[in-house]
């Protein structure tokens, strides 16, 4: 089994405190299965997940459209996403790797962007990140890295977050190439396109909450 889809619903804030995870297998089966996820905080749900698992036969179907290495690879040399920035104690920056990769010269530059992500700490404490694992992380900055109003004066907040694999990513770094989408009615939307350094792995989604707010982000003003 490999895990091909997962959806995240955010329920409210992740604050950096304890929570608790409880798991279920909603649907077992021996071609697809269903596993539900659910994260509280302080006894209340803050994030609900369903992911979707299914059977991978080794050289079982022809390999079609599958998307090639990209051009610029992760290196030290790329210039770094966040450092300049004042983000205070958060997940960008202190636990992951950002690296930019093309579209824009900075994190805050607004329009679509690419960059690559690396997790620098373990998601649980003294095991090593799967490649799956970071994948999933690195998908949840699509909004981030595409940026299309400014970050001092508009919030543009997932609510959720989509991730479909085409196939099983390898190595530490993922490449996000993504876009934003704004309707013009207050919602938005960020496609973005998964690639590890052998080539493309699959798509993420997210569906943002869009509104002006002064000072929305602190590290904004940068």
């Amino acid at each position: 089994m490999r895990l091909v889809r997962i959806t995240f619903e955010f329920l409210g804030p992740l604050p950096l405190e304890e929570m608790t995870v409880t798991t279920e297998v909603v649907r077992p089966g021996k071609r697809v299965q269903w596993v539900a996820a659910t994260i509280e905080v302080g006894g209340r749900p803050a994030m609900r997940a369903m992911a979707l698992f299914m059977r991978v036969e080794e050289d079982s179907s022809p390999i079609v459209d599958i998307e090639p290495a990209p051009l610029i690879q992760p290196t030290v040399d790329l210039p770094s996403a966040v450092d300049h920035l004042d983000t205070g104690e958060m997940f960008a920056g202190h636990a992951v790797d950002i690296r930019m990769a093309g579209g824009k010269e900075n994190w805050l530059a607004q329009g679509p962007g690419q960059a690559w992500f690396r997790l620098k700490v373990p998601l649980v404490a003294g095991e090593e990140p799967t490649a799956q694992q970071r994948a999933v992380s690195a998908a949840d900055f699509g909004n981030g890295i595409s940026a299309a109003l400014d970050w001092g004066e508009w919030l543009f907040v997932n609510s959720d977050l989509t991730v479909n694999l085409s196939r099983a990513p390898v190595g530490e770094w993922i490449l996000l190439d993504s876009v934003m989408r704004i309707s013009g009615d207050g919602t938005a939307l960020t496609e973005t396109t998964l690639s590890d350094t052998h080539g493309g792995i699959g798509k993420a989604a997210q569906s943002l909450f869009v509104a002006p707010s002064s000072g929305a982000s602190s590290f904004g003003k940068s």
